[in-house]
């Protein structure tokens, strides 16, 4: 039987403490079942997931356009401080938000290096890219080097090679 998604997210969880970036993406196109994912490893370690639309919205509000640029990466790292590890982060679309510019993956690897982190990530990772929305879409990003670990939506496990290369060093 093969493993559930939910079983290789618990299992990347585990896996990722190890590393210097303790960050595993959840990753698939909007609408294919990934906050339903997070909420079900939540049940099962008894934690919660952050809603980062929500709580980070909150907080900005009373920002002026300037000060929110500038205040995104503390407020972000607050938001996840608070929370109890592991980290479970969904709905991460304002981090993408142009007005903002930000670079979320790196928000993510640097904030993942105190915190493991899991986080649902709207887009692909193919042939060693990972990508946020798609080509065209004002928010589109591509990264060439994937970092986190990767756990997609169809049910396959991606490991960046780099990481993949300090395992066989040890």
């Amino acid at each position: 039987m093969p493993e559930s998604i939910h079983e290789k997210l618990l299992q990347n969880l585990n896996s990722a403490e190890a590393l210097y970036h303790r960050l595993v993406l959840l990753v698939g196109k909007s609408r294919t079942g990934k906050t339903a994912i997070l909420q079900n490893v939540a049940n099962t370690i008894g934690t919660e997931v952050i809603n980062v639309n929500l709580m980070l919205s909150a907080r900005l509000l009373e920002l002026t356009p300037r000060k929110r640029i500038l205040r995104v990466p503390e407020i972000f790292a607050e938001i996840v401080k608070t929370a109890p590890s592991p980290v479970l982060l969904d709905n991460l679309e304002m981090l993408f938000e142009k007005e903002l510019r930000q670079d979320p993956l790196r928000l993510l690897l640097g904030i993942s290096r105190n915190h493991l982190i899991a986080a649902a990530w709207n887009g692909a990772a193919v042939g060693g890219k990972l990508i946020y929305a798609e080509p065209g879409h004002p928010e589109y990003r591509r990264y060439d080097t994937i970092d986190p670990l990767i756990v997609n939506m169809d049910g396959n496990t991606i490991v960046d090679a780099a990481v993949t290369k300090k395992k066989v060093k040890e």
